[in-house]
């Protein structure tokens, strides 16, 4: 492919792709590489905006193919909590630091705050561009694979770590185009349980159906308790 008229950049880029353990570098379209590092700080039109877009639906093929073929016994639920946690912005900007690219972002902002979103949108961008560069998952699964075979493992050996509320709203915007609706009561502190998890319960609704309850220590806990037996049940009935 044709490389960039600036030489000092294409070989940084070069050099992360050797990083990133790309096999085979003659195939990347290096304009579209170069995009997918810019920010919408550095360019207003010229950014990586668009390629992100493609690379966050690159991201989810990725991890359900691994979780498919590597997994095959695993439930659907399973599946989609599970990605929700893989594709989450948390892990991709650690993949991105794992990997180091901030180095390689061309970025006029010094946000801080902003960081992991920063940093996981360009990981994105990257797979975005390598997708595109050969329109095949070649430039991407030989070292994105890996990780995500280890953090799913990890992942499903840790149930805290599974984030059902994003897998259940994404079956429902996918089947209904609606949000769930969560309904979240605290026990009374004269009617509570002494087992801390119990300390709030929460119903999950959908379309006037209730799909699950469940109980935690936080509302956010007993928000994804009732999550996951909705999609629990969801799955076995096959909806």
């Amino acid at each position: 492919m044709t490389k960039l008229s600036y030489p000092p950049r294409q070989k940084q880029l070069e050099s992360l792709l050797q990083i990133l353990g790309v096999p085979s570098i003659t195939q990347v379209k290096w304009q579209l590489l170069d995009l997918a590092l810019t920010h919408p700080s550095v360019s207003a039109v010229a950014n990586y905006e668009q390629l992100e877009f493609v690379g966050d639906a690159v991201v989810r093929l990725v991890a359900a193919e691994v979780l498919w073929e590597v997994y095959p016994d695993w439930k659907v639920g399973e599946f989609a909590a599970i990605r929700s946690v893989l594709v989450s912005d948390r892990i991709l900007a650690s993949l991105a630091i794992s990997y180091g690219l901030e180095p390689y972002l061309l970025v006029t902002s010094s946000d801080k705050e902003g960081q992991q979103s920063r940093l996981a949108d360009a990981f994105e961008a990257v797979l975005g561009a390598l997708y595109l560069s050969t329109h095949t998952l070649e430039l991407i699964r030989p070292w994105l694979d890996p990780h995500f075979v280890q953090l799913a493992t990890e992942i499903r050996s840790d149930p805290a770590r599974l984030n059902y509320k994003a897998a259940l709203q994404e079956w429902t915007q996918g089947h209904f185009k609606v949000l769930p609706e969560y309904r979240v009561i605290e026990t009374p502190q004269g009617h509570r349980s002494e087992v801390p998890d119990e300390r709030f319960s929460a119903q999950v609704w959908l379309q006037d159906r209730q799909l699950g309850q469940g109980k935690g220590r936080s509302i956010k806990a007993a928000e994804q308790a009732a999550a996951r037996v909705a999609f629990r049940t969801l799955s076995q009935q096959g909806e």
